[in-house]
């Protein structure tokens, strides 16, 4: 029997406790991007903290229309942690395909690479 529960946010916690200096590799439009399991732990905190700033309520829809980075991995723990829900938008769709599902999901914030 496991003595914490399996979600995400005790999977983060135990990776940035255990695995703290653990390197995570990530790559974007600027280049190489490397850090570990508690700054990324730190940097997830401080995501969550603005979410709450910005207005997000548990259970408002946040979309993410970014490359798959270690910004869009922070927004993957960040926003479920906070209790709210990661709308991640397809950036392959044509240009009204995306308005139109940004606008259907009623997305409180919207989250986007600079290089888009």
């Amino acid at each position: 029997m496991m003595d914490y529960p399996l979600s995400l946010r005790s999977i983060l916690y135990r990776a940035a406790t255990v695995f703290p200096k653990k390197e995570i590799v990530s790559r974007d439009f600027s280049g190489i991007f490397r850090y570990n399991y508690g700054a990324m732990y730190e940097r997830v905190c401080r995501l969550a903290n603005a979410l709450q700033r910005l207005g997000v309520a548990p259970g408002d829809r946040v979309a993410s229309f970014a490359w798959n980075s270690h910004r869009h991995l922070e927004l993957y723990f960040a926003v479920p942690c906070y209790g709210a829900v990661l709308n991640t938008v397809n950036l392959r769709l044509f240009k009204e395909h995306l308005v139109h599902c940004i606008n259907f999901a009623e997305n409180k914030v919207l989250f986007l690479d600079e290089d888009l």
